[in-house]
């Protein structure tokens, strides 16, 4: 959640894409107690789960998509799932949270992330097209030849839309727009993203044609916007003009330790058993899903 993770960065491998939009459960917030987290003893009542201020995915008021989610999850288990809260990007929980055994899940990661012990899917989605619905622009595959006439379009950086943008011929003209939305910061110096609700509000104001994004970042605010828009997937098929295939939707695991096992197990059967409650929050938040492909 990564930001981003394996789902959201195309030039690199699904391990590290994924690295961006994780979350990571544990004890009890710092913030909250002043206890520094690795002194929190480990308890079979509670979940433990690391967390960054990543909404709408993750959010410090338990609102959050996979805040929602981990906590029905860990009811599933018989436990509590508390979290500890990371002043770092998530995409920095897996090593300075999961690893130092400050907490025990991860959330929200891709399936075939190699840098931990995945569980059985718990969704899969993709990215979105996201247009405003009194517009003739219903967006659909990246081949429409509009794509290449529009005013601006907004896409994250490092993802598959900012991928097919360039492989379309249109980054250049839409460069420097992008990184107004970000102060002008080097995404290569920096970790730096554009902010979902930012890429909505972008087409909302009709600053931007079409935005793209990894459909459970903006669906809350799609759904929620007061300005009708439409949401179309990204076809899965989609390949850049050399052939080669750009993929577009991802499983969504929790990941672990590599040698927890145990646990891994445990969340399994708990993700079977909430799967009434997980595809309920899903729908909360308009996310589309697909069926997982493992």
């Amino acid at each position: 959640m990564s930001f981003f993770t394996g789902r959201r960065t195309s030039a690199l491998s699904a391990a590290a894409l994924s690295a961006a939009v994780v979350l990571a459960l544990g004890g009890v917030s710092v913030a909250q107690t002043g206890t520094p987290a690795a002194s929190v003893p480990s308890d079979d009542s509670v979940l433990r789960v690391c967390a960054a201020n990543q909404p709408p995915l993750s959010m410090k008021d338990g609102t959050g998509l996979e805040n929602r989610i981990v906590s029905a999850v860990a009811e599933a288990m018989g436990r509590k799932a508390q979290f500890v809260w990371s002043d770092k990007p998530a995409i920095y929980l897996v090593r300075d949270s999961l690893d130092k055994k400050l907490c025990d899940v991860v959330v929200g990661l891709d399936s075939d992330d190699q840098r931990v012990l995945t569980t059985k899917p718990y969704y899969r989605s993709g990215y979105v097209f996201i247009t405003r619905a009194d517009r003739d622009l219903d967006i659909k595959t990246w081949s429409d030849p509009r794509l290449k006439t529009i005013d601006h379009m907004v896409v994250g950086f490092g993802t598959p839309g900012e991928a097919m943008l360039k492989d379309i011929g249109r980054y250049e003209e839409d460069m420097a727009y992008l990184y107004s939305l970000v102060n002008f910061r080097a995404a290569r110096n920096t970790y730096t993203q554009i902010d979902p609700a930012r890429m909505v509000s972008e087409v909302v104001a009709n600053k931007a044609d079409v935005a793209v994004a990894f459909a459970p970042d903006v669906a809350r605010y799609v759904k929620d916007s007061s300005q009708p828009l439409r949401m179309t997937l990204v076809p899965d098929d989609t390949v850049r003009s050399d052939g080669q295939k750009m993929p577009q939707s991802f499983d969504q695991s929790m990941g672990v330790r590599r040698d927890d096992q145990a646990l891994k197990t445990a969340l399994d059967a708990a993700i079977t058993k909430a799967r009434p409650q997980i595809d309920a929050i899903l729908r909360q938040d308009g996310v589309p899903v697909i069926a997982a492909s493992n």
